[in-house]
């Protein structure tokens, strides 16, 4: 019997080299004037970058530039969501990273809007969106959140009573998702790796997920081949344009699989940690990662009703371990000794370095979620997993 089901929906999608070459076209089909969300300046300054502003001009397209350097904050949208309006902005084009995507989702849906986002967001807010927005195009130059496909913007808010919420509705997924696999090229390794890493949680979170499908088990285990084969790759040797475009793929099927399936306590931890202290969001997961699955794993096999999580766990270790027919315990345990040597090789970095201690544990582990995660940890367990990488 087929379980029920409901499945979010997609932008249209665009996957292939030198995509961004069609951009001007894609966006005369929703206007002329055109706010260009874009990080602080790596794609401004590049000769993409210098192609497209020449196809503009030939094509009578003005743009305006709206600069995100970091996760976006909820004043930076408000201004920027202020501008759109006052420029009579008829589409938002967003090209970067996850945090400028989210960005973009952003001010397209709040330009026009009288009220500040922050009364939007999920938790902190105390208003419902209507789901009203600008055309919106996303291209994204990283390979790690999926945010090209989801319905959710994050904003942050960071300090003693920071947050890190989304602004969200059906009506806020890209109504493109231009996916150039050239232009992650020149994204630095460091952050290749930490976005591949949460590329990597997403996938395993969402097939491990209480709310998983059939449908996203088969598009997260799709996405977790292109990471056993391509992440470490990409890192090592980022003109390695066959590993890029594999993590291209990756990091979309994990937004498509994360919307519908949800995730577990390592994106709960993304969510507190990063409201509270200046940490990009890939290395939080990068970091909590093999230890949160292992902490999951030990709890699980504590229950009677575990058979579900413990097999997929073995699937997991089966898709990622070489070794054949070894029982099921085996490939469980490789599996989290694949992620933990993973995390070293990559060298993603533990916390300290970012000015969390021990004293923070208790907060951090009291605001942290960890719904939809195949067994539910207590504030003991949550401890013992941030504890593993204060150093």
């Amino acid at each position: 019997m087929v379980k029920q089901f409901q499945f979010a929906k997609l932008p249209k999608i665009i996957f292939r080299d030198g995509a961004i070459t069609g951009l001007p076209d894609q966006i005369l089909a929703f206007g002329k004037q055109v706010a260009l969300v874009t990080g602080k300046k790596s794609f401004a300054n590049s000769p993409e970058a210098l192609r497209l502003f020449n196809e503009f001009e030939k094509k009578a397209i003005r743009w305006s530039f709206y600069s995100i350097p970091g996760e976006p904050s909820p004043d930076e949208i408000d201004r920027y969501a202020a501008r759109a309006a006052s420029e009579n902005i008829e589409v938002v084009v967003a090209i970067g990273g996850g945090s400028v995507l989210d960005a973009g989702k952003a001010i397209s849906a709040m330009a026009g809007m009288d009220k500040p986002v922050q009364r939007f967001l999920e938790s902190v807010g105390d208003l419902e969106h209507p789901g009203t927005r600008m055309p919106l195009i996303a291209v994204p130059t990283t390979s790690g959140t999926g945010s090209e496909a989801t319905k959710n913007a994050v904003i942050s808010k960071t300090g003693k009573d920071g947050f890190k919420k989304s602004l969200r509705h059906d009506n806020f997924v890209p109504d493109l998702a231009l996916i150039d696999t050239g232009l992650t090229k020149g994204c630095p390794r460091d952050i290749t790796a930490a976005s591949g890493m949460d590329c990597f949680t997403q996938l395993t979170e969402a097939y491990l997920s209480d709310k998983a499908l059939n449908y996203t088990d088969a598009l997260a285990m799709e996405g977790l081949r292109a990471v056993r084969d391509y992440l470490e790759k990409c890192v090592c040797d980022g003109s390695d344009m066959e590993a890029r475009a594999g993590m291209s793929f990756a990091a979309l099927t994990s937004g498509i699989c994360l919307a519908n399936a949800g995730l577990g306590v390592v994106h709960g931890f993304a969510s507190s940690v990063g409201g509270l202290f200046e940490i990009p969001h890939g290395v939080v997961c990068g970091s909590l990662m093999a230890k949160a699955n292992e902490v999951a794993v030990r709890e699980l096999r504590k229950m009677k009703d575990n058979n579900t999580a413990l097999k997929k766990y073995s699937q997991l270790g089966r898709l990622f371990v070489s070794t054949e027919n070894k029982p099921d315990d085996y490939y469980i345990d490789a599996f989290i000794g694949y992620i933990a040597e993973l995390t070293s090789a990559l060298e993603i970095p533990g916390f300290a370095g970012y000015g969390i201690g021990e004293i923070d544990i208790p907060e951090i582990c009291r605001i942290t979620e960890n719904k939809n995660n195949p067994v539910k940890l207590g504030e003991t367990e949550m401890a013992e997993i941030l504890s593993s990488r204060l150093f």
